[in-house]
């Protein structure tokens, strides 16, 4: 997250900006974009996702300023995913949401034009190809990260045990121990997913993502939601600014191909 530049979602430092510290903001393959559900291209050959987070290894949750982050122990592939469009398993690192002031956005990929009110990002690397998470970023094929749409319905009983400890990261720079969390019970039923080659969607913007979006989202309660609200994107000492709107909006397609899992 640190960097030389600093950004966030502000007029004066949001998504709009970062191509002045980050070139490759304007590069062929940036995150997130529209997923046009009638152009993506069924692919038999994809295989199904496979996710094992059985040895769940959550270690904290964090306000980053920009987002809040539950981080994973991340020595072996025992916590990752394989399958799908992957020759080797892809080792989960942390996992953040982007989440909006109302309910009618806060979805970095939208589908058909139409956004979420949240996105859960799960953030995996190649480790068996590379030897640290950074190295993995700045590869082509370093990163999967696994997109989940969050939709407002009934309470999703799994999220609370996240949105009751959103209270001890309120500030930027906070961090609380966050131990055994499997964030297999945020996925939806089906994995169905449609993927395609893309970016970090925040800076450096490293076009370094295989993207997994998978099709079904989940449900959360107005309640759940409105706890991320409270997050705050400056510290303690700081005139405070809710957090909210943190998402990058959806980038040019140029030319690339998304392929989907199903029919």
């Amino acid at each position: 997250m640190t960097g030389q530049h600093s950004w966030g979602y502000g007029q004066d430092d949001g998504p709009s900006e970062w191509h002045k510290s980050y070139p490759i903001a304007q590069g062929s393959r940036q995150s997130p974009i529209d997923i046009v559900s009638a152009r993506a291209v069924y692919d038999p050959s994809l295989k199904p996702l496979l996710i094992s987070y059985e040895s769940c290894t959550s270690l904290s949750i964090s306000n980053t300023g920009h987002s809040v982050m539950v981080e994973f122990a991340d020595t072996d592939d025992k916590t990752a995913i394989s399958g799908g469009p992957f020759q080797n398993p892809f080792r989960l690192k942390q996992f953040h949401f982007h989440w909006g002031r109302t309910h009618s956005q806060g979805s970095e990929h939208t589908i058909d034009g139409k956004p979420f009110p949240c996105e859960l990002h799960l953030v995996h690397w190649n480790g068996r190809k590379y030897a640290t998470f950074g190295e993995a970023a700045a590869a082509p094929d370093g990163l999967a990260v696994v997109g989940v749409f969050l939709e407002i319905g009934k309470e999703h009983a799994s999220m609370n045990r996240l949105t009751d400890a959103l209270y001890m990261v309120k500030f930027k720079g906070t961090k609380a121990q966050f131990r055994s969390f499997n964030p297999k019970c945020l996925l939806p039923l089906s994995l169905d997913y449609w993927t395609y080659l893309g970016s970090l969607t925040t800076p450096p913007l490293n076009e370094s993502v295989t993207w997994i979006v998978l099709k079904e989202p989940i449900r959360v309660s107005e309640k759940q939601l409105e706890k991320f609200r409270m997050l705050l994107f400056t510290g303690e000492e700081d005139q405070r600014i809710q957090m909210a709107n943190n998402f990058r909006p959806p980038q040019p397609l140029k030319g690339r191909v998304v392929r989907a899992s199903f029919k």
